[in-house]
């Protein structure tokens, strides 16, 4: 519960209090349950959101308006006892109690970058993918229904890489994988584990694209009600007469036929695409320069359209 502190007399201090918490009803949903160390904090982090949020493409000293907002702004972002990760636990905890009013959730995840090339003075950035640009890359879990209504995040990422580890793509097969930033996808699959645990949602999927056919998620543990969804990158082996995934897939039968819209893209007309589903258990062998190291294989079932 927020309590804001307004000098005036009793009347006036319940009008604006009734007012403020009106106004600001979204960003105390958000951020009231970020624990800062203070509570003034908290009530500026609130105060802070819902003016970034009225204006979401502005710049901060934008959004901010007047010289007060964006100096109390300034001093919020700079306090050394205030953790980030705090706001971010209250967003997501905000996030996983909307997740239980509908029956299906799409946790879908992707990386971006962060440019801050053209920011001189900023530390701590690293490379981004052109070796001229620096910045910080986001890795986001976001959760939405089939209706692709945003309800928010669930395991956000943010990291610099350093400058020292370019150049490892070449020995990648000899790092493991908490050396990678591949890795990354295992956090969201965690997150999407414990907001299925902590609510009556009965099933959620967690999307990816080819970037997330990593042999570790493919033959990570899957709860009840949890399912995975992602673009297949390798051709990757399987114990079976086919003896690759593209094979093994091929040969199922088709399960249900399917006519996709496509819609017009430049000069192109729009068309219709028929698409064949076909399904069955994939049992992955694991990477051949795993096998060495006794890297068990893995189940893993999956839905293909071919």
């Amino acid at each position: 519960m927020l309590h804001f502190d307004f000098r005036c007399n009793p009347l006036r201090k319940e009008a604006d209090m009734r007012d403020l918490l009106d106004a600001t009803r979204g960003a105390v949903t958000e951020c009231a349950d970020a624990a800062l160390g203070d509570l003034r904090r908290t009530q500026r982090l609130v105060q802070l959101a819902h003016a970034l949020a009225q204006r979401p493409g502005a710049a901060l000293p934008e959004a901010c308006g007047s010289g007060a907002m964006r100096k109390a702004a300034s001093r919020l972002f700079t306090n050394e006892d205030m953790a980030p990760d705090a706001i971010v636990h209250s967003h997501i905890e905000a996030t996983s109690s909307r997740l239980n009013t509908v029956p299906l959730v799409l946790a879908v995840q992707d990386t971006t970058e962060a440019n801050g090339t053209h920011v001189r003075v900023t530390e701590g950035l690293g490379p981004l993918g052109h070796p001229a640009c620096h910045g910080l890359l986001v890795h986001t879990t976001l959760a939405l229904p089939p209706e692709r209504v945003p309800m928010g995040l669930l395991a956000p990422q943010v990291w610099a890489r350093d400058p020292d580890d370019m150049g490892t793509r070449a020995r990648r097969h000899q790092l493991p994988l908490s050396q990678k930033e591949s890795q990354k996808w295992l956090p969201s699959l965690d997150a999407v584990f414990t907001a299925r645990d902590g609510g009556p949602t009965p099933r959620m999927v967690s999307v990816g694209d080819r970037e997330a056919d990593v042999y570790d998620v493919l033959a990570a543990p899957r709860p009840a009600g949890v399912a995975r969804l992602m673009r297949a990158s390798w051709h990757r082996g399987v114990h079976a007469p086919q003896r690759s995934v593209w094979a093994a897939v091929e040969a199922q039968p088709v399960a249900a036929p399917l006519l996709l819209h496509v819609p017009r893209r430049g000069p192109p007309p729009a068309r219709e695409a028929p698409l064949a589903r076909r399904y069955g258990p994939l049992p992955l062998c694991p990477p051949q320069h795993r096998q060495a190291a006794g890297v068990p294989a893995r189940h893993a079932g999956g839905r293909a359209g071919l």
